[in-house]
């Protein structure tokens, strides 16, 4: 669904920028299609808190088959890795000193791994731990642009849009899983023209991603459950193409 969303958005701005083309004049030299690669630093700080845990006893009746506890996270690390990322949008001329911009970026491949330690209790008391380790993939965000025309060739813009992410969990004794979270982010960029169509930017963002339930079966049966939710940033700086 994700990938179909982008698509769609992609094939938007292409749209646009056919249209851009056939206009005869440009309120601004930034009004039109663009894209751009850039290269950088993320990091993802998790937030979890305590859970639910249906511990299998492994005893016949007339014991009980389950017992209710609860789980926790501990000395769970940031995350801190090199990012990529891809974008296109199309920058509206709104007159000769702003415009508005609608685009997407997909940052490809998965992120660097941290720790954690996933705690299962019964009555207060921990019953079972193991240590896990997560990454940040599929991340992209669909984004909204408000920008200030310094002159032909530098642009101050921000961006606010709609952001998504999937974590990935395993462990030795759980599966590995996914979870999707969804958020807003906000950003601010500037951009600089190298040549006649040539931009070199740079970018800072931030994300805050809404809570969702993460939900794993140990390898002993055990049904654990998690909410999380996060923030990010990440420092973007890379060359992009004026169409």
């Amino acid at each position: 669904m994700k990938k179909i969303k982008i698509s769609l958005l992609l094939a938007t701005i292409t749209g646009f920028a056919a249209t851009g083309a056939m206009a005869q004049s440009k309120a601004n030299a930034w009004e039109g299609a663009y894209g751009q690669v850039g290269v950088g630093y993320g990091n993802f700080a998790p937030s979890i808190d305590n859970g639910t845990a249906v511990i299998k006893t492994g005893r016949a009746a007339p014991f009980p088959a389950t017992l209710a506890g609860t789980t926790s996270a501990t000395n769970v690390n940031n995350i801190n890795t090199g990012l990529v990322s891809l974008a296109a949008g199309y920058n509206f001329g709104i007159n000769q000193s702003y415009v508005l911009g609608i685009g997407a970026t997909y940052y490809p491949g998965a992120s660097s791994s941290a720790t954690g330690t996933l705690n299962t209790l019964y009555n207060g008391s921990v019953v079972g731990t193991t240590n896990a380790s997560y990454n940040i993939k599929n991340l992209y965000n669909i984004f909204l642009s408000p920008g200030y025309v310094i002159d032909k060739d530098r642009l101050a813009y921000l961006k606010i849009g709609y952001t998504g992410a999937t974590i990935g969990l395993s462990s030795p004794i759980l599966a590995y899983n996914t979870t999707s979270l969804t958020g807003v982010t906000v950003g601010l960029g500037y951009k600089q023209m190298i040549n006649a169509q040539w931009y070199g930017f740079g970018e800072l963002n931030y994300a805050s991603y809404g809570s969702q339930t993460a939900s794993a079966t140990t390898t002993t049966g055990t049904s654990v459950s998690n909410s999380i939710k996060g923030t990010g940033t990440d420092l973007i700086v890379g060359i992009g193409y004026r169409f």
